[in-house]
């Protein structure tokens, strides 16, 4: 295959770090190549340069053997580069068309825009309703008009950072059936993800990036997940150790918890039932908006509930705040880690005093204590390897594998009697979703009950004892972890909601 886009020697600096660091490699014309490495290893930044959002301090690129500058990504679009980025950039309020007409620099009429949107999105396995509202549509649908939007520029090159995260394991056969065919038409494709298997079952290349620089090339369909993941980190490394201790009482029960959305654009949370014992893992998986955000505000108290259907070792925390049921025992983690679960321009400081002021004693005689305060960060600094200069950066500052370590720390080590998290590892490093998978597994050991509320299906099969399924607002029953399948739970998360229906 002739070569597509050749990067030489890109460097890009920022005020104490080097994101990229002489970064060179090339992508083959009609390739899917990966590009892997830990969180701050540099590959948003380089990714970016090559989609024309940053501007490296040196080096050059090439496309299609001509010299490659993009200042900004309309210049990269007119050259064809397009990028699907993780997080959308959709207005729920509008249409499919509307969407994409947005991203467009010329839109056609709506009329003949909605009749290619059809054409494209059914001929690459994708289809899509044009005048549907995108508040209606499901994550995997959403996803879909981001790659269809894509699609018509015609692009020579895809990045995808981060595609399946929001997917079930059909939906994600879907989405690698019409890369492949994109690859077969001589798009090249390259690929971010921290799902390794993932990488060895679509790329035929990848370039692995640690610490800003390229320290290796790897050909994933001979090298093993470990291995890929052991250059990405450096180290060897080692699964989550099984905890030993015994399961004991229920601490945690819901009974027939219904919540109407938010927002228009919300999930309404159906007769939500669920019990966690001492010491037991309960996985709650969905596709991203069945309800995993209203679940979890329900139980962090952010929004309260109907008497007698929370109740935390047999006390009703319904109507309780989540400064009360902190205190109580009960903690939680969202989803977003920037702007939810930690403040993006405070401190990291001063985001541990957020949620830690009454389990860690930072308060004295009404006053808070900074030196404790201080001290907490410092801990979770240190015990949950945070890579960052110290206590009094900004959350902002760091990356998001590293913040995320971070909010999981302080939570962990609160000792909390009931933990609920929502998406834990998403879109953090191997070396990282370990370190967290097993500091949640050692919480349980200690005979704390754990929720974990995931789209890591993976994740969930790892470290569950009991998985329960969250469709559409309405949660299934739980069920042993080691009796299923992965067709299974990607049957039950599609809305078969036990083991008999997702069996037929």
């Amino acid at each position: 295959m002739t070569t597509l886009l050749e990067l030489s020697g890109l460097t890009k600096a920022y005020p104490g770090v080097v994101a990229n660091s002489d970064v060179s490699f090339s992508i083959a014309r009609g390739g899917v190549h990966a590009l892997l490495g830990e969180n701050g290893a540099g590959k948003s930044t380089l990714v970016k340069t090559i989609y024309g959002l940053v501007k490296p301090d040196s080096g050059s690129m090439r496309l299609n053997g001509k010299p490659y500058t993009p200042s900004e990504p309309r210049d990269a679009r007119a050259a064809g580069v397009a990028m699907v980025f993780q997080h959308f950039s959709l207005f729920e309020a509008l249409s499919v068309a509307e969407n994409v007409a947005l991203g467009m620099e010329t839109p056609p009429p709506m009329r003949d825009l909605s009749r290619r949107i059809r054409e494209v999105s059914e001929a690459y396995g994708l289809p899509l309703d044009p005048a549907r509202r995108v508040g209606d549509l499901s994550a995997g649908e959403r996803q879909r008009v981001e790659i269809v939007r894509c699609l018509l520029q015609d692009p020579s090159l895809l990045i995808m950072d981060e595609p399946t995260s929001v997917l079930t394991p059909q939906e994600v056969g879907i989405l690698f059936a019409t890369l492949r065919k994109l690859a077969l038409e001589g798009t090249s494709i390259l690929y971010i993800s921290h799902k390794l298997e993932e990488i060895r079952a679509l790329c035929d290349a990848a370039t692995i990036l640690r610490g800003g620089k390229v320290v290796g090339e790897a050909n994933p369909r001979k090298a093993s997940a470990a291995e890929l993941a052991e250059q990405m980190v450096g180290t060897k490394l080692t699964p989550p150790k099984a905890r030993a201790g015994a399961v004991g009482e229920i601490i945690l029960h819901v009974s027939r918890l219904s919540m109407p959305p938010a927002s228009q654009f919300g999930t309404p949370l159906k007769n939500v039932s669920l019990a966690v014992r001492a010491g037991e893992v309960l996985g709650i998986g969905g596709v991203a908006g069945n309800g995993q955000d209203e679940l979890l505000s329900a139980l962090s108290g952010e929004r309260r509930t109907s008497r007698e259907t929370v109740l935390l070792e047999g006390t009703d925390v319904s109507r309780m705040p989540p400064s009360a049921r902190r205190a109580a025992g009960l903690l939680t983690a969202p989803e977003e880690r920037l702007g939810h679960a930690a403040a993006p321009d405070m401190s990291l400081t001063e985001n541990a005093v957020l949620t830690g002021t009454a389990r860690m004693g930072l308060l004295r005689n009404g006053f808070l204590s900074w030196s404790r305060a201080r001290s907490f960060a410092k801990d979770i600094i240190a015990q949950f390897d945070v890579r960052t200069p110290g206590p009094g950066v900004a959350a902002r500052s760091l990356s998001g594998g590293n913040l995320q370590k971070f909010v999981i720390g302080r939570e962990v080590l609160q000792g909390p009697r009931v933990l609920v998290v929502n998406q834990p590892t998403w879109g953090v490093d191997a070396s990282a979703a370990a370190a967290i998978r097993q500091a949640l597994l050692d919480l349980a050991a200690e005979g704390a009950g754990i929720v974990v509320i995931s789209q890591d299906l993976d994740e969930l099969l790892e470290i569950s004892d009991r998985f329960a399924a969250l469709n559409g607002g309405a949660l299934g029953e739980a069920v042993p972890t080691s009796s299923l399948t992965m067709e299974q739970i990607g049957l039950m998360l599609g809305g078969a909601h036990d083991l008999e229906e997702a069996h037929v």
